[in-house]
């Protein structure tokens, strides 16, 4: 899922919300995020500014300045239930905003 926030906060434009069933999954996401963004953007350096929560794998926040993601374990994720605290933010659409911008 992904949230735009840019009109409520001004720190990102995007909360992007992913979530899997084991921590191994969602080591795998954060790592399979990072190497997705560093061939989209070609530059072998490009990283995320900070990555927290790796250690525990429940809850990994990714912060690229325009964009957070959050990669959540299932069952931390409905805990915290970031959809509904941030109920306000327009949701988007992914694949539409991906096909856009590689036309």
């Amino acid at each position: 899922m992904v949230l735009d926030i840019g009109e409520i906060i001004s720190i990102t434009e995007a909360f992007v919300i992913v979530s899997a069933n084991n921590t191994r999954q969602v080591r795998t996401i954060v790592e399979e995020i990072e190497l997705a963004i560093k061939v989209l953007g070609g530059d072998e350096d490009e990283g995320p500014r900070s990555v927290e929560g790796l250690h525990d794998a429940s809850w990994v926040l990714m912060d690229y300045g325009d964009m957070i993601v959050h990669v959540f374990l299932a069952e931390t994720r409905s805990y915290y239930d970031l959809e509904r605290l941030w109920a306000d933010a327009p949701r988007l659409d992914w694949e539409t905003e991906q096909l856009s911008q590689a036309r």
